[in-house]
């Protein structure tokens, strides 16, 4: 409960993909940032649906990265926000593990 609050009340954006890519995490900063509210982004594809089609295959190849446990810090991703503006955000594509390690 503790982390759910700190994820959702952080200063910074913070969003996350389950094994097949569709959000799974989506906290406050980021729905004011993208103008998508967490529900109307949970269960969609994130690169499809929320990332610059030039930008898709690398971020895609990033995710798959961090999805293998290969950690990428500090690279620009390319939103488009539900305005259609373009959105550029410094982020870090970690993995996150169960209490068994297994990807989540």
């Amino acid at each position: 409960l503790e982390l759910r609050q700190l994820i959702d009340t952080a200063n910074a954006p913070i969003f996350g993909i389950d094994i097949d890519g569709n959000v799974n995490e989506w906290n406050r900063r980021t729905s004011e940032i993208t103008g998508y509210s967490k529900e109307e982004a949970f269960d969609e594809p994130l690169v499809e649906t929320f990332i610059a089609e030039s930008m898709q295959e690398k971020v895609r190849e990033i995710l798959d990265n961090a999805l293998a446990g290969n950690d990428t810090s500090n690279y620009e991703l390319e939103f488009i926000s539900k305005s259609g503006e373009p959105i550029f955000l410094l982020v870090n594509a970690t993995t996150r593990r169960d209490p068994e390690n297994a990807v989540v």
